[in-house]
């Protein structure tokens, strides 16, 4: 008789290790990511397969690039924390939020971006919430009693939210403009760091809500662009 523990032949996700001491909020629980301990304003966002090209040693660390190239964050953030301590600022993972995939995806998508937000808040890292939005129904209450894209994200702090790649056509306008609505009136941020275009016919109606600080993209950025 085998002694060893078998090793699945794929990896089932379920880490609980990662959520060890977690409040749970929501219908499918997702762990609460708290307020951040010191609010700092960085000085841009470097993406986590550019962390070592860090213009400053103020930058936010993010994960706004395609999903494979963090995806050794989701399965073993351990291994990633004391180097990430160099930031003072760390985004959870940007996991991708696509309308058109199916709900199921968008909603685990979410509670990953939490659990691993959850986790580097555990082990001391300056975690900002990242706050994405996918379909209506991640935003609204139309299929489900809560708005699953803002369940678990702190109220009356500070937010990081990406119009890269969002807003390039009407209907990405419309979506990202009716998220920002929800979102705003659900959390009431207090701060609102804007990663990727800020443009006024978008955001000029809400400018009144929080106080919005944007950053451009890493490619804009590193092209000198604003």
């Amino acid at each position: 008789m085998k002694t060893n523990k078998q090793k699945a032949i794929t990896d089932d996700g379920f880490n609980p290790e990662f959520v060890k001491n977690a409040v749970f909020e929501g219908l499918f629980e997702f762990p609460i990511l708290e307020k951040p301990k010191s609010i700092i304003i960085p000085d841009g966002f470097t993406p986590f397969s550019r962390r070592n090209e860090a213009p400053t040693n103020k930058e936010a660390l993010d994960f706004f690039e395609l999903d494979f190239k963090f995806a050794d964050i989701l399965r073993k953030p351990e291994i990633y924390v004391e180097e990430l301590k160099k930031f003072p600022v760390v985004l959870p993972p940007d996991c991708s939020q696509y309308r058109d995939a199916p709900f199921y995806a968008q909603l685990l998508n979410v509670v990953r971006s939490r659990i691993i937000g959850h986790y580097f808040q555990s082990q001391g890292l300056n975690v900002y919430p990242l706050v994405r939005w996918g379909s209506e129904d991640t935003y609204t209450t139309k299929l489900l009693p809560e708005a699953v894209a803002f369940v678990g994200v702190p109220h009356d702090s500070i937010i990081v939210i990406s119009t890269y790649g969002c807003i390039r056509s009407k209907d990405d306008k419309y979506h990202f403009e009716a998220g920002l609505h929800e979102c705003l009136k659900i959390i009431k941020p207090r701060i609102v760091l804007v990663h990727g275009a800020m443009p006024d016919k978008v955001f000029e109606p809400y400018l009144r809500y929080a106080e919005f600080r944007q950053y451009p993209d890493w490619i804009t950025r590193k092209k000198g662009g604003v």
